[in-house]
């Protein structure tokens, strides 16, 4: 295996480029890093957009423009851990503006259909917590929420 460890292959109907601009957009760290276009000998439309290769957050990506027949669901998703509810506000807004959509815990889908997790950092130890009061009522807490609130957790977890 080299260096690079896994890259992320996403497949997009017609938008891998527009998307992979999308996600640098949002996220520090970030750089679309090339595009493929088909040559003149296909099979895809010749100068058309193939792949898309860049960098979310450190994080490389491979944005496959290969047609309808696959689309993303919620059996993948990311999980973006963040450490205040800025940083909550800031993922929440970037991800579901220009038709993406909030769904309930902390996930959502964005404007391309892939899902999402927008985490308060320490939400997975307060779940985890050996305490069962503790983590209960910070997971019933989060399962009661659309976009995390983390003060709301933080008050939650601690019974208040």
């Amino acid at each position: 295996m080299t260096a690079d460890a896994f890259t992320t292959c996403l497949w997009f109907d017609g938008k891998a480029e527009e998307a992979a601009h999308f996600y640098v957009s949002v996220f520090k760290n970030s750089a679309v890093e090339r595009v493929v276009r088909w040559p003149e000998s296909g099979p895809g439309p010749a100068g058309s957009v193939l792949s898309v290769e860049f960098t979310a957050n450190g994080q490389r990506f491979v944005a496959l423009d290969a047609g309808p027949e696959f689309t993303f669901n919620e059996a993948v998703s990311f999980q973006i851990l963040c450490a205040d509810q800025q940083e909550i506000d800031h993922y929440w807004t970037k991800l579901t503006e220009g038709g993406g959509e909030g769904g309930p815990c902390g996930w959502l889908k964005d404007r391309y259909g892939l899902s999402w997790q927008v985490v308060y950092a320490p939400l997975p130890d307060m779940i985890a917590d050996p305490d069962p009061d503790r983590a209960g009522r910070a997971l019933r807490a989060m399962m009661g929420m659309g976009k995390l609130d983390a003060a709301g957790l933080e008050r939650a977890y601690a019974g208040e």
